[in-house]
């Protein structure tokens, strides 16, 4: 753990990395509270389980549309011109749904659409600069592993902010008030030098883009079900709260969720892993899906909240897996793309999550809600255990350069990735990810 430290603590030093990561996760904090917020209001307005999955589905849906779009045009364009504009879009949907309510439901479904196409790739954004900034491929598979454990930061301290809003405010409010956090916090990654300066590695004409590699094809199929099982426990722990009678318990469970996945990111990020990262993502799989089968018990709210906090301890250690992989198998010049469509595939997953649990909440009960996160799980297994023959041939090798040498224009001598660790991902000289 002491090593893990310091190695998080060197990262953060490096320049621009700590404003990079900061800037991301507040700026992504609408899209990762989104279907909390929208279940949250659905239900303070008077509409049903199944209504609020099925707006929370069609925000999920049409996120994991825009997701790859806007990677692409990212990737082709460049980070300001994107990031940008999509992120006051997508944050005036939301203030939209926020005005009109459920007065008009086709109007809500069209705000909650536009919210969702127009959300900001930061994610992507991200995990294609760390090269850039960090150069050395040791400090960005770190890089990897911190990013996941602040994933679970975000995670566990953004249901809390949204249910502490909507106690002091309403749920609208607390739409409005996350949008326009998220707003500043791309603003302050699209203004940073290394943003401004990124650009893709030349890339292959191919309509398929990212998605003519079978390796990336067979991780996205996998973390379709984890983003499921995950979109169903969304709904699910409303259902738990209304049955305890007490609104704060969905929040508590959220952030236990969250919490798990922080503690195992950071035990995952504090040592280095031998192998390929491909089998270890199986075993981290397998794992998870072990820890989503007890939620269907639903016992009382101490045991429940244990119970999500185990659940939640291998999401963050195979997220930061899944991120090298999607490295060693994206094509060249996909880079920003290829990382939206694993966010794509999460949401699609939520989606169908969410728009399964809500019925499953109505007509059998809270477990069988969360019986869809133990199935979703267990079906995320299968599907990596069916792919390891393709998982295991990365796509392709890259070299590492870092921001001062391509600004400045001194590359440095430049290091081929291994194997059996992550392709570096590129800036304009060819680095990918």
């Amino acid at each position: 753990m002491g090593a893990g430290a310091t190695g998080y603590a060197d990262i953060l030093r490096a320049p621009h990395a700590a404003r990079l990561l900061a800037g991301t996760l507040v700026g992504r904090l609408p899209n990762a509270t989104a279907h909390i917020a929208i279940v949250l209001f659905t239900r303070a307005e008077g509409g049903s389980y199944t209504l609020a999955g099925g707006l929370a589905a069609a925000y999920g849906i049409a996120t994991a549309i825009g997701q790859p779009l806007l990677g692409r045009a990212i990737d082709l364009r460049g980070q300001p011109r994107v990031q940008l504009p999509a992120a006051v879009v997508s944050a005036l949907g939301m203030v939209l749904f926020a005005a009109v309510g459920l007065d008009s439901l086709l109007l809500a479904y069209a705000a909650v659409a536009v919210a969702g196409l127009f959300t900001p790739p930061l994610e992507g954004g991200l995990r294609a600069l760390w090269p850039s900034v960090l150069g050395r491929q040791e400090r960005v598979h770190r890089a990897y592993a911190l990013d996941a454990v602040a994933q679970e930061i975000l995670f566990t301290l953004g249901p809390l902010l949204i249910t502490l809003i909507v106690s002091f405010w309403s749920a609208g409010a607390a739409l409005l008030v996350i949008n326009v956090i998220g707003v500043f916090g791309a603003l302050s990654v699209v203004s940073s030098k290394p943003s401004r300066a990124w650009r893709s590695a030349p890339r292959e004409a191919h309509w398929l883009g990212a998605l003519r590699s079978p390796g990336l094809l067979a991780l996205l199929g996998a973390f379709f079900f984890v983003g499921l099982a995950l979109g169903s426990i969304t709904v699910a722990g409303v259902a738990y709260a209304d049955d305890h009678g007490r609104e704060s318990i969905y929040g508590l469970l959220m952030a236990a969720l969250g919490l798990g996945a922080l503690i195992g990111g950071v035990f995952y990020g504090a040592r280095q892993w031998a192998g390929a990262p491909e089998r270890r993502l199986l075993v981290l799989i397998a794992l998870l899906a072990v820890g989503y089968l007890p939620l269907a018990l639903t016992p009382g709210v101490v045991p429940m909240t244990v119970l999500s906090v185990i659940a939640g301890v291998f999401l963050a250690p195979a997220i930061a897996c899944a991120f090298i992989v999607v490295d060693r198998h994206a094509p060249r010049g996909t880079v920003t793309e290829a990382f939206s469509w694993l966010v794509t595939t999460f949401g699609v997953g939520a989606a169908a999550g969410t728009a399964a649990a809500g019925p499953a909440a109505e007509w059998g009960g809270t477990d069988w809600s969360f019986a869809v996160a133990g199935a979703g799980g267990i079906a995320a297994l299968l599907v990596l255990m069916a792919t390891q023959r393709v998982l295991a041939v990365p796509g392709r090798t890259t070299d590492i350069v870092s921001f001062e040498d391509e600004v400045y224009g001194q590359p440095k001598a430049s290091s081929e990735n291994d194997r059996n660790g992550a392709a570096e991902p590129g800036f304009s000289s060819g680095l990918e990810a």
